[in-house]
């Protein structure tokens, strides 16, 4: 069974700075994409940035140039530094994950963790 944990949102205020981890366990899991998503009350989930497990990387236009991404392969573990936050950036972000488990195609989500950026 693949576990992910997420950590770090918060309570911070605009242009200050959060980093969220989420790490993935499991037996014979196997990741090739690890993505941050985040939901706004009444708005859809987006894609915020994603990174490959051959280090490609995508940001959303709205993050570009503060939010940086990044994995720990070793441990399974993405992070997402978020820098010059603001108050639309209020959100809960979930990491997804994709890849596959043995044989068997596995995609993956966290359990959320809540952003507020003050104004």
């Amino acid at each position: 069974q693949v576990q992910l944990v997420e950590s770090g949102g918060g309570l911070v205020q605009a242009g200050g700075s959060l980093r969220l981890s989420c790490a993935a366990s499991g037996r014979l899991l196997r990741i090739n994409v690890m993505n941050w998503y985040r939901q706004a009350p009444g708005k859809q989930r987006e894609l915020v940035a994603f990174i490959t497990s051959g280090g490609s990387i995508n940001y959303a236009d709205s993050v570009k140039g503060r939010f940086t991404i990044s994995r720990d392969n070793a441990k399974n573990t993405v992070y997402l530094q978020m820098n010059s936050l603001k108050p639309e950036d209020t959100a809960v972000y979930y990491c997804n994950v994709g890849g596959s488990v043995g044989l068997v195609p596995y995609n993956g989500w966290g359990q959320g963790t809540q952003v507020t950026v003050s104004s």
